[in-house]
């Protein structure tokens, strides 16, 4: 058999994604090789607005599958469009890392310690509405680039701090960053924050030796926080949040919708029992989309709609 491509962004956070993917299969038994390639969103810089966020950073290693470039695609979870891309499928999402984001400063501040008009990175509406709720008088701007550039902004002067997910600063070893990690209550991730995902093309020989990587609860979890996601047509930018815990039994959604200022939230927590009997993966993966589907409709009585689409 001929080595899997795997096909990836070049930057350094997605060439570990793809090592990291490959190891994995290596394991299963399967030699791979890697694609790496550049997508929109690693050569166009301008602030992502509503009119190009979609499969910014996904579209170029997804065409390479449908193209026969690549076997498979490895992508953030949190970046790939909910909408389901013709003739691909989603084969694993491997156990996530953690969902947590971080705040990094020179002198590893606490939001609360930041200096009143101090200046923070972030190329998030999520991130940036949420830290505008609890400090509106911090100057919050967007940021563009992978982590390393980033990072060297922040040492220029440019920004006073930014904010990163922690999971790309423990798979980059960046461990001596002077950092903060946000608590779950002062900052919810966004839905499949900390996960990858691992596509290929319906029907291929790679599904089944890649579906090995699959882990059930992460699977669940980001299943629930991307059908809201979908349910609430919020796309991967907009100012949503979500997480979902599956314990022993059951499935936890917390969700929230914000404005762009972080002035109005809207937060729903439910959680689905599983039965017994419902320990296939369909059966959890389903229950899963129900209480995505549920939170999503508290959400849009309580009029969610409104302040997605003042975001846009």
């Amino acid at each position: 058999m001929s080595p899997l491509r795997i096909a990836t962004r070049k930057s350094p956070l997605a060439l570990w994604q793809a090592e990291f993917v490959a190891k994995c299969l290596q394991t299963c038994g399967a030699e791979t090789v890697l694609v790496p390639m550049v997508s929109g969103g690693d050569t166009d810089m301008r602030p992502i607005d509503g009119t190009r966020q979609v499969g910014l950073f996904t579209k170029r290693i997804q065409q390479a599958l449908l193209d026969n470039e690549a076997d498979i695609a490895v992508h953030s979870l949190k970046d790939l469009p909910t909408e389901p891309t013709e003739s691909l499928q989603l084969a694993a999402v491997p156990e996530r890392e953690t969902v947590l984001d971080s705040l990094v400063s020179p002198q590893a501040f606490k939001l609360n310690d930041l200096p009143a008009e101090a200046r923070v990175g972030t190329g998030s509406k999520r991130r940036a509405a949420q830290i505008k709720q609890h400090r509106h008088d911090l100057n919050v701007e967007p940021i563009r680039g992978n982590v390393q550039t980033r990072l060297a902004k922040l040492e220029s002067g440019e920004f006073d701090a930014i904010l990163l997910a922690e999971a790309g600063i423990l798979r980059l070893e960046l461990t001596d960053l002077p950092r903060t990690q946000f608590p779950i209550s002062e900052m919810l991730p966004a839905p499949g924050q900390g996960a990858l995902g691992i596509e290929v093309r319906q029907g291929c020989d790679a599904f089944d030796v890649v579906a090995k990587l699959d882990h059930l609860p992460t699977r669940a979890a980001v299943t629930a926080e991307r059908s809201l996601l979908a349910s609430l047509h919020g796309g991967c930018l907009a100012p949503i949040a979500a997480h979902a815990v599956v314990n022993e039994g059951n499935i936890e959604l917390t969700a929230t919708v914000l404005s762009q200022d972080g002035s109005k939230r809207l937060d729903e927590k439910n959680r689905i029992d599983l039965q017994t009997g419902q320990e296939e993966p369909e059966s959890v993966w389903n229950a899963a989309i129900q209480l995505a589907q549920t939170t999503a409709d508290a959400l849009l009585k309580r009029g969610a709609a409104e302040l997605i689409n003042e975001a846009r």
